[in-house]
């Protein structure tokens, strides 16, 4: 599909878009952010045990670990 230009568009075309976006933006469900971000928070702490990037990699099984040194003489 061909990028749209909005330059390029009639001001009736734009104001259809912008119609037909919000008719899109109505049907969504809406929760309370504050819920949300609970939600979110309990997620990642219940995950964090998990976590590499948190809890970090055992050198046995980190898989990016050097295999060796080099030796200049």
């Amino acid at each position: 599909m061909p990028a749209l230009h909005i330059e390029d568009l009639s001001e009736k075309e734009k104001l259809k878009m912008e119609v037909e976006q919000l008719r899109k933006e109505v049907k969504l469900q809406r929760q309370q952010v504050s819920k949300c971000s609970e939600e979110i928070k309990n997620y990642i702490e219940e995950r964090s045990g998990d976590d590499p990037l948190v809890k970090g990699i055992p050198e046995d099984k980190n898989p990016f670990k050097e295999k060796g040194s080099c030796v200049i003489s």
